[in-house]
């Protein structure tokens, strides 16, 4: 479980913010992370740290144009960021919040896992 003394930065005082503003804007980043592409571009990124287009796609296992549309909608959403070296652009994810985020991700599934049915 992640509590405050585990993560003070990912902890704020939740009293600033209209709660239906978190609200919606909670719902757009779950939609945004609802497609199993981008979470596997996330993960890939999460494990490489920096990474061009053509080396996610091959990761991934997908074809570049596909990977370039989620990681544009990734950028714009703020869970991505890039930086230019010539000709190449290299991702990588836009801070630890996302790393935490995906990993919580993780902890709770595996949490999960005992308690859902197998295959029929």
């Amino acid at each position: 479980m992640v509590t405050e003394a585990d993560h003070p930065d990912i902890f704020i005082d939740m009293q600033v913010f209209d709660q239906d503003v978190i609200a919606a804007e909670s719902a757009a980043l779950f939609r945004l992370l609802g497609d199993p592409n981008r979470i596997r571009i996330l993960q890939t990124l999460a494990d490489a740290d920096e990474l061009c287009v053509h080396e996610i796609a091959e990761a991934v296992g997908t074809n570049e144009t596909k990977v370039s549309q989620a990681l544009r909608l990734l950028r714009t959403a703020g869970v991505v960021r890039n930086r230019r070296d010539g000709r190449h652009i290299h991702y990588r994810l836009d801070d630890d919040h996302v790393r935490t985020l995906l990993g919580v991700t993780t902890a709770h599934l595996a949490h999960l896992a005992p308690h859902r049915p197998g295959p029929p």
